[in-house]
């Protein structure tokens, strides 16, 4: 235990009366402190507490007093009570304890459930929490020095695995907290000891462990390790088969089956051995148990094929388990190590740990891109397929973000980093994933559950089917303890545990590599099951991005129109005048000499060209100054029926024209809502704030079966529940910001171009990391796929354990078959979630 140097923390003393004397009253929380405390000073001198110190007050100063001045070298080590019911326990511990040689203080507060103690050696202090067991009650340390570090284990076949290691660490008493996930792997453990004795402790139980961090060869080696040790038993066990045949001596051939038994038995027996005594029973207990017992009635080649068939089927299990564990590891390796930094006209080279905000790196043609950042200077095509999905490479010129792992196709880049290593976008994603796959799903926990009851039952089921009908005479010992060895290996529950986790991992690191980040199982499975989606219009179905749609003229040219209206608008920041003027730009219309600008509030803008006041605004604004616009109110009214904002150019005193602008469809929204169709879905929404004209009209274009127009933030919410309502899973589609309130309303939550918007990747529950919808039929498509093998897998699996169940009893299930059908099912149900790594 590290010292702890507890100081004083604040004294309030204040001068009261005249002249030099000073009456003091103290808050003290420690013992060291740069000016003598009154209070304190008693305490040392054995002198009773000064009266200015509350009862509160004088406890704590009496016990830092005795803690600290009995010996120099002395620290106070606190610790948590748990367990303590009244006053009376307090006085217990503390009794208990101040007898304790070497321990010179020890005082416990009940009202706060906290024990101060002080020792004579730092040792001591590691005894405390057994000797407070012995009492009755718990204590653990306030501040432990642990830390947290993630692991990779290697050798778990089902999650029984994982609740084993758990169950083995927690009886560590310098582990603090430990939590291993089947799904992907990895071990989080708190600890106060060294790495290298948790990889002991993980070995214990029959599992390798390495440090994520750490480059260590250890664990492929453990692996070859088993693969021949697997070889070596498969190989002994022909010796003893081709043996008995040839007529070799039986000791012969049970010595080739004990020995078969020994080399690939030795790991699983080892990991029950570690299994029972953490109070666990996994599959290594059954089989370790089927093995044995068929030892002891002389079953020597079923014992060898038992454990031979048991550590074959746990190798190709976990090398095939392992795959889908790398689907979203390979994401690590996009972004290069090294950047090229430009340092006072030199380019220097720098690990990307070392490289800072601010710092502008090159990047040249062919080369990945190391952080994200803006680009300072340069053109280029980048291929951001690793990040967002897209299959097209994507134009970038100054200003424009770009993302570390994307790969700069043409041109030279200068870009100014933004974000560190560890926030950039693929970090995220990477980290975001990782925590997604380590999510269970509803299916999996149930599962997870069911096998928790299933096993035990079946365990005393199997140990009952031995014992009770050779007790009644309805069989030999040797027949039943046979059977019940049987029982025992088909109560391993592997196959039906491993059938949601595997297909849930596959399906979140495919969908990863496409662009989409699904934040858990459950949200795949929700995704698998809407049937009505709300997409918000602006920035979703639409680019978000007013242009002009079309310009009708009442007097003089088209061209004569858009100069005026661009010399009117083009010192204005508004959507609507940016697209008039993006308009004659791209056009090369140009703008006239113009003067005495003027902003109309909420209404328009106006400009003096030439001498005449020219006006852009609403038809409101005229219709003020009752200027007719005779042949063009049929113009007006039917732009306006189709949804578009209008601008009317003019005088005081008569119109020149109208230029109507509109939000414009995304290319790839009336592709990807045919898709959504097509894939299951039965009602697409859309949900607008936009006027009912605008809204018709984008449906009408999209193919969207239903609207909402004129929705505040709020009223989307209301029309989130109204679908609801009518017995619909909703998945609601938005930008993850100012939809936010939708969102969360929603069964699902989705947020397009996560890759630019930190929110975004925070808030959804499934991510579409380009700023487009072709992923989400994909993402659809994906999840039903997912849902449906599962269901395929918990059916093969109940099937197969209930069709072995059927065939012990009257005796045509061998050991060897019963362990066949067990990990051969297993295999077959992760072969058959793999396909998920492969939907396209």
């Amino acid at each position: 235990m590290e010292e702890k140097k507890v100081q004083q923390q604040d004294t309030c003393c204040s001068s009261q009366t005249e002249g030099d004397e000073e009456t003091s009253c103290c808050s003290t929380n420690g013992i060291e402190s740069e000016r003598e405390d009154p209070c304190i000073s008693s305490a040392k001198q054995k002198e009773p507490v000064s009266s200015c110190c509350s009862t509160e007050q004088a406890a704590t100063v009496e016990a830092t007093s005795q803690a600290s001045f009995s010996t120099t070298n002395e620290h106070i080590e606190e610790y948590n009570i748990k367990g303590m019911d009244c006053p009376s326990c307090a006085a217990t511990i503390e009794k208990s304890l101040q007898k304790t040689e070497g321990i010179h203080f020890a005082k416990v507060s009940y009202s706060t459930g906290k024990l101060a103690v002080g020792a004579e050696r730092n040792e001591m202090y590691e005894q405390i929490p057994k000797q407070v067991r012995k009492l009755g009650f718990e204590a653990e340390p306030v501040s432990q020095h642990t830390h947290l570090e993630t692991y990779k284990i290697e050798g778990m076949d089902c999650s029984s695995c994982a609740k084993t290691i758990e169950k083995h660490l927690s009886k560590n008493k310098n582990v603090t907290e430990v939590h291993v996930n089947f799904s992907t792997g990895k071990m989080n453990v708190g600890h106060s000891t060294t790495s290298k004795e948790i990889v002991k402790e993980v070995q214990r139980a029959g599992f390798d462990a390495a440090l994520q961090s750490s480059d260590s060869s250890e664990p492929k080696e453990k692996g070859l390790f088993s693969f021949s040790a697997t070889a070596l038993s498969g190989t002994l066990l022909a010796f003893g088969f081709v043996g008995s045949f040839i007529a070799l001596p039986s000791f012969w051939v049970t010595a080739f089956y004990a020995l078969a038994i020994l080399i690939g038995g030795w790991k699983p027996a080892r990991s029950a051995f570690y299994a029972i005594k953490s109070g666990s029973l996994d599959m290594n207990v059954l089989m370790a148990s089927a093995a044995i017992g068929a030892a002891i009635i002389g079953e020597w080649f079923e014992g060898a094929m038992v454990v031979w068939l048991f550590a074959l089927g746990n190798t190709l299990q976990n090398r095939s388990i392992e795959r889908t564990r790398e689907s979203i590891r390979s994401l690590m390796n996009l972004a290069p190590s090294e950047a090229t930094v430009k340092e006072g006209g030199q380019l220097v080279q720098k690990a990307v740990e070392h490289v800072q905000i601010g710092d502008v790196i090159v990047v040249k043609p062919g080369e990945k891109v190391p952080l994200d950042g803006d680009i300072e200077a340069g053109e280029s095509s980048l291929n951001q397929a690793p990040i967002t999905g897209e299959s097209l490479p994507v134009d970038k010129t100054t200003g424009d973000p770009v993302f570390a792992g994307t790969v700069n196709e043409s041109g030279s880049l200068e870009v100014k980093v933004t974000k560190l290593v560890k926030d950039t976008a693929i970090a995220k994603i990477i980290h975001l994933v990782e925590e997604a796959q380590e999510k269970r799903a509803p299916t999996q926990a149930f599962f997870d559950k069911f096998a928790s009851i299933y096993t035990p039952i079946v365990f005393s089921l199997a140990i009952a089917v031995m014992i009770l009908p050779p007790l009644v005479g309805l069989g030999s010992w040797g027949e039943w303890l046979y059977k019940g060895l049987a029982l025992l290996v088909v109560a391993c529950p592997c196959a039906l545990v491993i059938s949601t986790p595997v297909a849930i991992v596959s399906a979140i690191g495919n969908a990863a590599k496409n662009g989409v980040l699904i934040k858990g199982g459950t949200f795949l499975e929700k995704a698998g099951a809407i049937k009505a989606m709300a997409f918000d219009k602006t920035g979703t179905l639409t680019e978000g991005k007013p242009k002009v749609a079309e310009v009708k003229v009442a007097k003089g040219s088209k061209e004569e129109l858009v100069a005026i209206a661009t010399t009117i608008e083009e010192y204005s920041t508004h959507p609507i005048a940016q697209a008039i003027t993006s308009y004659a730009k791209e056009r090369q219309i140009v703008a006239k000499k113009g003067e005495a600008f003027k902003s109309i509030a909420g209404k328009g803008a106006q400009a003096t060209i030439d001498g005449v006041d020219y006006f852009a605004g609403k038809p409101k604004l005229f219709e003020e100054w009752s200027v007719s616009f005779g042949d063009m109110e049929g113009e007006l009214d039917a732009l306006q029926q189709e949804g578009n904002t209008l601008v009317v150019v003019g005088t005081r005193h008569e119109i020149l024209g109208i230029i109507a602008v509109a939000d414009t469809i995304r290319d790839i929204t009336v592709q990807s809502i045919q898709s959504l169709k097509r894939v299951g879905v039965n009602e697409v929404v859309m949900l607008t704030g936009d006027n009912e004209g605008t809204a018709k009209r984008i449906a009408g274009e999209t193919g969207i079966d239903r609207y909402f127009a004129e929705l505040l933030p709020e009223d989307k919410v209301t029309a989130i529940q109204k679908l609801q309502a009518e017995g619909k899973q909703v998945a609601m589609i938005g930008d993850g910001i100012n939809d936010a309130p939708a969102l969360a309303t929603s069964d699902l939550g989705i947020a397009m171009g996560g890759a630019g918007t930190d929110s975004a990747m925070e808030t959804a529950d499934i991510v579409l990391m380009a700023d487009n919808l072709e992923k989400l039929p994909h993402t659809i498509r994906l999840s039903r796929k997912a849902l449906s093998i599962i269901k395929q897998n918990v059916w093969f699996s109940l099937v197969t354990k209930f069709a072995a169940l059927l065939l012990i009893f009257p005796g045509f299930l061998t050991l060897w078959m019963a362990v066949l059908s067990d990990t051969g099912a297993a295999l077959i149900v992760i072969l058959n979630s793999m396909r998920l790594m492969r939907q396209k």
